[in-house]
């Protein structure tokens, strides 16, 4: 329930506006002077205050200062009467969300604090999520702008609330499949068990069984002592299976039972043992195509994919290269004392008009290659690898090869260079199309027109 303070000095205010709010289910709280409102402030959990500018012989805006310095984040409404009107703007600018003149009308009163409490429940939640954010970030750096990429953030904040279900995460490879795992169970209540990981790729079938589930003394031959399992010691936390699309089917049946009892059993072993483990699963194959060629079971897919998330590759949200980019040059100039300050908008025109075959790993590779090579202050053009920073030069044997954008022809490739191209201008000078026009030299006008027609 919505807590609200009335600061006005006459009584008759304060119990009418006690009468009307509190009829609506709010809870009101009344002060006569600006020492009991400030103390009330300091004490009480207040979403909204409402507080007359003439307070007897004390000034309104000093004590709205005064609020302010308490908590600059509460949510002040100034009554005024007519003759004060220039005071109510003066507080206004001082950080008051409205004002209302006296007499106070009822419905009014209603639907202004309605609104004021409805924006500071908005604002409420976006501190909250920029907190979430930040812890994220503290722990797993999942950086990005794009749509896609906040879509997965969103994700991720939504299945940590439910630590036993399990998770399959799709993409290409370098797309940070591992950083999402990560950052799930980082966020959810398995946050201080073990989060431990396992290539199903790079471990020989003959020995993953081993791994995943330990075995007993003597089991085989080189078994010359008892050996918990990942599973077993990934309990009460979370086991992240990268490439599960590479798993042997027999190991498949295995791990099905796995998820439908939530037991295990050690290689040589004789007895189940309980484990409690969210199982994270990652692939960059088809899985629905690997049904179909018999090289994965269905049921088994089912009992993965209970809560699927799909990492889009970079080319795909090119919005997140500049962010990812300055994120890996900041990283690499502490790691290798560089000064690189800022990417020129050439450069990073080329990095969005790249398609990155090998997603965030590729660029961060490139990044680091480039501190170690340079130490700035300015990431040029010149600075990118060839098949980045030169795509229209051929192999080297001279030949022409795949150019990218070829597929396009070569109006609609140049206008789409054209357009990240000024794109990235645009971002660099924070939408001053005048400085923009300066960087891309050309006059204001022309560049206005292109961004009319690219729709910028």
């Amino acid at each position: 329930m919505e807590r609200i303070l009335i600061i006005d000095d006459e009584a008759f205010i304060r119990e009418n506006v006690e009468r009307i709010l509190r009829d609506d289910g709010y809870t009101v709280l009344g002060a006569a002077s600006s020492g009991e409102a400030l103390e009330l402030v300091a004490d009480e959990d207040l979403d909204l205050v409402l507080l007359d500018l003439n307070l007897g012989r004390e000034d309104g805006i000093e004590v709205l200062k005064a609020l302010k310095e308490i908590d600059p984040e509460l949510l002040v409404i100034i009554i005024t009467g007519f003759g004060s009107v220039e005071s109510a703007v003066e507080a206004l600018k001082l950080g008051a969300f409205h004002y209302m003149k006296k007499p106070l009308k009822a419905d009014a009163l209603r639907v202004v604090v309605k609104l004021a409490l409805q924006t500071q429940s908005l604002k409420r939640e976006v501190r909250n999520f920029r907190r979430w954010d930040l812890e994220l970030f503290e722990k797993v750096p999942i950086v990005g702008a794009s749509r896609a990429q906040q879509e997965i953030i969103a994700q991720i904040r939504e299945i940590a609330r439910f630590p036993a279900s399990t998770v399959l995460i799709t993409g290409e490879s370098g797309t940070g499949k591992e950083l999402v795992a990560k950052a799930i169970h980082h966020l959810s209540e398995r946050s201080e068990a073990p989060f431990i990981e396992i290539n199903c790729a790079s471990i020989p079938v003959n020995l993953l069984e081993s791994e995943l589930f330990g075995h007993e003394r003597g089991a085989f031959t080189d078994a010359r002592e008892r050996k918990p399992g990942l599973l077993e010691e990934a309990d009460k936390g979370t086991i992240f299976l990268d490439e599960i699309g590479e798993m042997d089917m027999a190991m498949q049946v295995k791990l099905l039972r796995v998820l439908e009892e939530r037991k295990i059993r050690r290689v040589g072993g004789t007895r189940n043992i309980d484990i409690d483990v969210r199982i994270i699963a990652a692939t960059n194959r088809d899985l629905a195509e690997a049904i179909k060629e018999g090289q994965f079971r269905k049921d088994l897919y089912y009992r993965l994919n209970v809560f699927p998330i799909m990492v889009p590759p970079l080319r795909e949200r090119p919005e997140d290269i500049p962010v990812l980019a300055t994120f890996y040059l900041e990283r690499y100039n502490r790691a290798f004392s560089r000064n690189f300050q800022e990417l020129s908008a050439g450069a990073l025109a080329l990095m969005e008009a790249y398609d990155w075959p090998g997603n965030i790993r590729e660029l961060k590779n490139v990044i680091e290659r480039i501190c170690i090579m340079h130490a700035g202050p300015v990431l040029e053009a010149e600075h990118l690898p060839r098949e980045i920073g030169h795509p229209h030069r051929g192999s080297e044997t001279g030949a022409i090869g795949e150019l990218p954008g070829m597929e396009l022809g070569l109006e609609e490739a140049t206008e789409q260079f054209e357009m990240r191209l000024i794109r990235a201008a645009i971002r660099k000078t924070g939408g001053n199309v005048l400085q923009a026009a300066q960087i891309l030299k050309i006059p204001r006008g022309t560049l206005r027109y292109k961004m009319a027609k690219y729709g910028l």
